[in-house]
């Protein structure tokens, strides 16, 4: 046997036993090629001292800073008397509070004195409305000429991505020990791919990226790195979509006077030309003797269900079936309910009144009871259903098609892969593939997550769209807007409106059995409170702001039964104002309603409130969306609400949500969450490197699918698809 490549080596054969349990646990980091490949965030020239403004909330943080003042307060506690250390850091503008309690003092008393300068590790937390860290952990940085100058030789400290349990300058202790492995790195790049683009080699560029003499070193070092990452996935995605050019399909061609033709002659409404484009597109896509890979991406309202309907309408007249995927029992429902409204007679074939062109349109969920679940089980297998709209159900065993030709994947991110793989394989040949999202997706993501699909994008709003002013409700700083907030909620009611109110938890008995289960911790937040629920809020409302008006509770914990009851009421105006959870994110369609209020907004994502906004405003009337929260006007949380309502543009939101998550694994966010494969390439600007890596992994796979004359590459495919990575493209 030969020997194990040094980069596959275990970590404990090389470091402490401690550190390297730690590196495991703590960071998902085994082997010396794992650790090499964990780069610094950034660096930190000797002397410059970090923007303290700036910083993250919740989130882990090293940072270099100088003390400005240490006092030790004594008090009395349960225990008898103990100490608090508080010690300011200054960046020269801005401060941040250290907090230290009881035996914890004496050491940090003793170093931090004013003046010291220090790397400072733990999570930001607010106190008094305040940045602060508490017992964080800290090395200190001395003087020129002075001992522990040594450890940081060079200008630039490298800052690596850190945990409580093992802070930056202890991970770069630990690289110093594996560095000099670094020389026997297999390149994964072929060797004209590097010389045309003038980069370096990934020994240098691993050495450089760790310790870097000057910004020019790390600057070459991440261009290289950047250009491994996003190879090497496109690698992947252009096998995948290699492969797929090589499966079978059965050709959908529209019959010349079919369902399709009648559909479209019924229509009042003229299709806008984005939606001719798209449908043109898939048609040409449907036509062909290979599956069909496609992303649909449109915005909230953009008529997204009208182009999948002329899709599976179109596959129906080839004498195919298609199938629908819903990721709720209610999105499901309101496809069904939309669709059959859509069609009118031509979704009643076999019944009285029903057209000759027909067909059947069942619905398929898992609340259904027996007898409706049979029949329709039956159609399916029959063939006398040509559309089936269903969740989760669909993919059962005892689900048999005719003849499946076109599965229809909706809001495709609520969907784990196996559960998409699974309808597909329910076809006698594959069937095609069309997969829609609501939440827009920058062209560079989609190249990167979405890389074995052709995208499709409707940017046009169909005529009489409303527009929907959105502003930020302040409570904490200005309870009187949210009283005024409440009373623009009654104006639209008075006027005949309906209005949602959006709170991120449920606050039932579930709920707080866990809140009970769960020990404050040591970071815990005094001002923290938990998020605002529905059936809470129902009830303040109720007795409150909005008494007197008709309101309902609405969230995913509800019986089915109950929970379309509550839609059905809301949706023929039976209710004012409807108090949810995210259940009404996707595809719930109640074009009276204009108003929406969404508590703790903060605790919400930026596409996500982007995509619950999308529901008011859908009918002729403007839309009103307030987004409440209690933030601090600096935090960072009120200026991604700030971003919210200042633009309706969900291009740019996605951009603006992408960039504040710091992107982790775009390949493990799309479906596992697995450690980031992603580390230095940035999908938003890196747009020109992932375009340019694409083309060159198109071509090289072309030349070669087997990847038979570059091993090394080989290698760094098969690191990066670890099983389950293999699993999500074979079947994305």
């Amino acid at each position: 046997m030969g020997r194990v490549p040094a980069l596959d080596e275990p970590l404990k054969k090389h470091l402490g036993p401690a550190t390297a349990k730690v590196l495991a646990e703590a960071l998902d980091l085994h082997t010396v090629g794992d650790l090499l490949h964990h780069y610094p965030r950034r660096y930190t020239e000797r002397g410059e001292l970090t923007t303290l403004s700036e910083l993250p909330l919740d989130e882990h943080v090293t940072v270099v800073a100088q003390v400005a003042d240490a006092r030790v307060h004594t008090f009395n506690g349960a225990k008898g008397r103990t100490q608090r250390l508080e010690v300011t850091l200054t960046d020269g503008h801005g401060r941040l509070q250290l907090v230290f309690f009881g035996k914890g003092v004496h050491k940090p008393h003793h170093d931090l004195l004013p003046g010291t300068r220090a790397m400072f590790s733990g999570k930001v937390s607010l106190f008094n409305r305040r940045l602060q860290l508490a017992h964080p952990a800290y090395e200190l940085l001395r003087g020129d000429g002075d001992v522990a100058v040594d450890t940081w030789a060079g200008a630039l400290i490298p800052i690596y991505p850190a945990t409580t349990k093992m802070e930056s300058w202890k991970i770069a202790k630990a690289v110093d020990s594996v560095l000099p492995f670094a020389a026997e790195a297999v390149d994964p790049l072929p060797a004209t791919l590097r010389e045309g683009r003038g980069l370096a080699g990934l020994p240098e560029a691993l050495t450089l990226i760790h310790r870097p003499r000057t910004k020019a070193d790390v600057a070459a070092a991440r261009d290289r790195l950047k250009w491994d990452e996003a190879f090497v996935l496109q690698v992947a995605l252009a096998r995948r979509r290699h492969a797929d050019t090589q499966l079978p399909a059965v050709p959908r061609r529209p019959a010349a006077d079919g369902l399709l033709t009648a559909f479209d002659a019924k229509l009042p409404f003229t299709l806008t030309e984005g939606q001719n484009k798209v449908s043109k597109e898939i048609f040409d896509d449907l036509a062909t003797d290979h599956p069909m890979h496609r992303l649909l991406q449109g915005e909230v309202g953009s008529g997204k269900t009208m182009v999948a309907l002329r899709a599976m309408l179109a596959v129906v007249d080839a004498g195919g079936q298609a199938a629908m995927l819903a990721p709720t029992e209610v999105l499901a429902q309101q496809h069904h309910r939309s669709v059959t409204e859509m069609m009118g007679e031509l979704a009643e074939a076999g019944m009285l009144g029903g057209a000759d062109r027909g067909t059947k349109v069942v619905l398929l969920t898992g609340s259904m009871g027996t007898a409706a679940r049979r029949q329709a089980l039956l159609d399916l297998v029959t063939g006398e259903a040509g559309i089936v709209i269903g969740t989760h159900a669909l993919i059962e065993d005892k689900v048999r098609f005719h003849d499946l030709g076109l599965v229809v994947v909706d809001e495709q991110h609520r969907f784990g892969v196996e559960q998409r793989d699974a309808l597909r394989g329910k076809g006698k040949q594959p069937p095609h593939l069309l997969v829609m999202t609501a939440t827009p997706i920058p062209r560079t993501v989609a190249m990167t997550v979405f890389g074995d699909l052709e995208t499709s994008v409707l940017d046009q709003l169909p005529a009489g769209r409303s527009p929907i002013a959105s502003h930020v409700v302040p409570a904490a700083d200005k309870p009187h807007f949210l009283a005024r907030a409440w009373e623009r909620v009654r104006e639209e009611v008075g006027g005949g409106h309906q209005a949602y109110v959006v709170c991120p938890r449920i606050g039932d008995e579930e709920d707080r059995k866990k809140a009970a289960k769960r020990k404050p911790s040591a970071e815990d937040d005094a001002e923290k409170r938990p998020p605002l629920a529905v059936l809470d809020v129902a009830d303040q409302l109720r007795a409150g702001p909005l008494a007197g008006l008709r309101i309902a509770a609405l969230h995913g914990r509800m019986h089915p039964d109950d929970k379309d009851e509550v839609m059905r009421r809301f949706a023929a105006g039976d209710l004012d104002v409807l108090v949810a959870t995210t259940v009404i994110e996707v595809g719930v369609n109640v074009p009276n309603a204009t108003a929406m209020v969404i508590m703790d907004a903060d605790r919400f994502g930026v596409s996500q409130l982007h995509q619950l906004r999308g529901r008011v405003g859908r009918g002729s009337a403007p839309g009103l969306c307030l987004l409440v929260t209690e933030m601090p006007e600096a935090s960072p949380a009120r200026q991604r609400l700030g971003a919210v309502a200042a633009t309706l543009d969900g291009f740019e939101l996605s951009r603006i949500d992408l960039e504040q998550r710091r992107e982790g694994d775009v390949l493990g966010q799309a479906q596992s969450g697995a450690r980031s494969s992603l580390r230095v390439l940035a999908v938003i600007d890196d747009e020109e490197v992932i375009a340019a890596a694409r083309e060159e992994a198109t071509a090289l796979v072309l030349a070669d699918p087997d990847l038979e004359a570059h091993p090394g590459l080989r290698t760094a495919l098969d690191a990066l698809l670890s099983e389950d990575r293999e699993e999500y493209l074979e079947k994305g």
